[in-house]
């Protein structure tokens, strides 16, 4: 095994086609605890964005390797770490501004936040899934506290974010509304959703009021979504939101409803990631997988995902945008993408 490994690497902050530059960098070693990841696959969150953009400037010194979802093999263990041996499958989000990223041939992680992938899903929908699944399970389950029979409304349900929403706000058994663009309806409704609202169209609120409001609402949209929420709550409705946004909100009309506010930022560990393991072992979660692409188009990918389009005439896709970082991982999920449709 070579000492060096193939990174991309974060060289300046702003527009993506001049933020990345191919590097070669030692292998890390995995220290007391922790595992050596071969990284088969990672993928693109918005949060890459605005680190590339430079909204964390403060916490990220440049050069830098950002990213932050894994699904990959333990190729080596360090001291005392007995949970893994060399050959797992393994999945996990990498902790947020706290060393080396993802998008790199090999990663080091704590042994502790890492999960066993689940054998139903490759490693590119392994590694879509860790960063959204995580935190649409934090936001649902841990803030909100969504419950079978409430009403779950997730905005932006065809999104990498909102697409997760959605199933697992049917997992838990809510009746699940969310907003989406018309051509997007079918999409959503397969998800799981039993209404789809086109936000496009007109107000949305009247709507939702009409079926009594929302008893629990993701936000993953921001902007207004947010300061409008107290307008579409039921009384003692939870919002929770994984967006920052400066716009100002309506918090005395969120009293008037005696909403729960949850702004989130996600946490990673190894019980999140085994608990969306089950719902994927039960039939009841997958990610949507909207495109694959090398690490070397890194800058495309960051490109799609801010809904531009690459020199080949790539848009933006619905659902997650994905990294193969070993080549033959994007051979093998097309093989199987395409066994799926047929």
């Amino acid at each position: 095994m070579s000492n060096l490994m193939r990174v991309m690497e974060l060289v300046r902050f702003g527009d993506a086609d001049a933020a990345f530059a191919p590097q070669e960098m030692p292998r890390p070693t995995p220290g007391p605890g922790q595992v050596l990841v071969r990284v088969e696959a990672t993928s693109v969150n918005p949060l890459d964005l605005q680190t590339r953009r430079g909204d964390y400037r403060d916490q990220v010194a440049l050069p830098t390797v950002i990213g932050n979802d894994v699904s990959g093999v333990v190729v080596e263990t360090g001291p005392g770490a007995d949970d893994f041996q060399p050959d797992d499958e393994v999945w996990y989000l990498a902790p947020i501004f706290a060393g080396q990223g993802t998008y790199a041939e090999y990663h080091v992680v704590d042994q502790a936040l890492v999960a066993r992938k689940p054998a139903g899903l490759s490693h590119i929908e392994a590694a879509g899934l860790a960063l959204v699944g995580m935190t649409v399970w934090e936001a649902l389950v841990e803030r909100a506290g969504a419950r079978a029979g409430e009403r779950v409304l997730v905005h932006g349900g065809a999104g990498g974010v909102g697409s997760v929403g959605v199933q697992i706000a049917r997992a838990l058994g809510a009746e699940v509304v969310t907003t989406a663009r018309a051509k997007d309806h079918q999409f959503v409704t397969e998800l799981g959703a039993d209404t789809a609202i086109d936000f496009s169209a007109g107000d949305y609120a009247p709507q939702i009021r009409a079926m009594g409001g929302a008893d629990v609402i993701l936000d993953t949209v921001g902007r207004d979504t947010l300061t409008r929420s107290p307008e579409i709550l039921a009384d003692r409705g939870r919002v929770v939101s994984i967006v920052d946004t400066p716009e100002p909100q309506n918090l005395l009309a969120a009293w008037g409803v005696n909403a729960t506010y949850h702004f989130l930022f996600v946490s990673p560990g190894r019980a999140k990631l085994e608990a969306l393991g089950r719902l994927v072992d039960q039939g009841k979660l997958r990610p949507v997988i909207g495109s694959v692409l090398p690490l070397a188009d890194i800058a495309q990918a960051h490109v799609l995902l801010e809904g531009g389009s690459t020199s080949e005439g790539r848009s933006r896709p619905r659902g997650k945008i994905a990294i193969a970082v070993n080549p033959l991982d994007q051979q093998l999920h097309r093989t199987e993408s395409l066994a799926r449709r047929s």
